[in-house]
């Protein structure tokens, strides 16, 4: 595992990468030119060699990932902390190029539900307002099935 100090030292190689000190002598690592609202790559790094590093949805991290998108650095080396970082900046700086995806889904009594897919995340609208927003379309398809609706074919 690597110490503090050494992980401290890898981060700060980026120099895209803004130090904030927080609370209990913990350090953020703030991307400053993210395209989106996050800005933090790395989160809440301690003196004990715990910390976090954002994913969002990666597959590549999503055994990993918590329902944050955070993946738990503590026992890292630091090939594997440099691809993570990198993988994070790569994240919050690239805009996803994809073709809109948008579904309608219906109730039994005819309510009708829009899941589109937007900015990485599944949103579901109620005419123009916003409903809810899931990070996967799995999880979007669940909420929507619990909740009594059928994709419209």
């Amino acid at each position: 595992m690597l110490t503090f100090e050494q992980k401290q030292t890898i981060i700060e190689s980026f120099s895209e990468l803004t130090k904030k000190e927080i609370s209990l002598k913990r350090l953020n690592y703030h991307l400053m030119d993210s395209l989106y609202e996050k800005t933090i790559v790395v989160e809440k790094l301690h003196p004990n060699g715990n910390g976090f590093v954002f994913v969002g949805d990666l597959l590549s991290y999503e055994e990993e990932a918590n329902d944050k998108g955070l993946v738990n650095i503590r026992d890292y080396n630091e090939q594997q902390l440099r691809e993570i970082i990198e993988d994070s900046i790569q994240y919050l700086s690239e805009e996803e190029e994809q073709e809109p995806i948008e579904e309608i889904w219906q109730s039994r009594e005819g309510v009708q539900l829009k899941l589109a897919f937007e900015q990485r995340s599944w949103n579901v609208y109620h005419g123009e307002n916003l409903e809810e927003a899931f990070g996967t379309h799995d999880a979007a398809k669940e909420y929507l099935l619990e909740e009594g609706f059928r994709k419209k074919k």
